[in-house]
């Protein structure tokens, strides 16, 4: 970055800081409503110098979630709650109709002992579990990756490879296709069954969904919020007897329901209600 670059990124910190302060104000005019204020203003996508973040209009990138430095994220992708993918010292790819469940970590590693470079690489259609470490690995299309899974430098897990909750997978470790590998340290348990073939590529399809509905809600103004609680309270599910001895019949707004294609999965459907 030369000198003109320095000047720029310095007015640009101090307008920011300027921002803030304007807002902390407004904050302090609104009084208590402030306080009541739902919309997250976290910093999702962060630059690093000249490293910014790649992401595809269509990826949900959840609030509370940081993407930091030299990260690329492929269309239809979600990044949840919690998440942070760093990339600093190297680079992250994620692919499309990729889910990075909440608290997960990406990082990277410049080299590992013998010089060789290790980027973090994401395909296609992976899903990877509530609080994963990946670091320095590469996860190919329509992986698997469970639950508090930890990959370490150079690991390579093929294409419908899977790795079990709580697994640590140790350094340049290769998961073969269609293996499933658990334990610490990892180890081949079994071979994939077809139910969990096809149990990878549903996954990804309901999160690819399940993306949409939290994208659509945090996307919403501080007034459509505070209308719907309006709506909520007003339709509130009552005692079934007491609504029939008043002769009162209570029917959800359209605005409340949420469309079949959203939800296709039963199981999810049934939590929603």
């Amino acid at each position: 970055m030369g000198t003109l670059g320095k000047a720029i990124y310095t007015v640009g910190f101090w307008i920011r800081e300027t921002g803030q302060a304007l807002d902390r104000l407004g904050c302090r005019l609104q009084g208590n409503y402030c306080f009541q204020e739902q919309l997250s203003r976290h910093r999702t996508l962060m630059n690093l110098f000249d490293k910014a973040p790649l992401v595809d209009k269509d990826v949900f990138v959840a609030p509370g979630a940081s993407v930091i430095g030299d990260v690329q994220v492929g269309r239809g992708s979600s990044i949840w709650y919690g998440c942070v993918l760093r990339g600093d010292v190297n680079s992250i790819s994620v692919g499309s109709r990729t889910n990075i469940q909440d608290n997960s970590l990406v990082h990277v590693a410049k080299s590992n002992i013998s010089g060789k470079v290790l980027p973090t690489i994401i395909g296609d259609n992976v899903t990877v579990g509530h609080s994963a470490v990946l670091h320095g690995c590469t996860v190919e299309d329509e992986a698997f990756v469970g639950m508090g899974a930890t990959l370490l430098d150079g690991v390579v897990v093929e294409k419908h490879g899977m790795v079990a909750a709580g697994a640590l997978v140790r350094q340049n470790t290769r998961i073969p296709t269609g293996e499933v590998w658990g334990g610490n340290p990892a180890k081949f348990l079994r071979k994939l069954t077809d139910e969990e073939t096809q149990f990878i590529s549903k996954s990804a399809t309901n999160y690819f969904n399940l993306a949409q509905i939290h994208a659509a809600e945090n996307a919403k103004s501080f007034e459509e919020i505070e209308f719907e609680k309006a709506l909520r309270k007003k339709f509130a599910h009552r005692d079934e007897e007491y609504d029939s001895m008043l002769g009162v019949v209570r029917e959800t707004p359209p605005e409340l329901i949420l469309p079949d294609t959203i939800l296709p999965d039963k199981e999810l459907r049934a939590f929603q209600k």
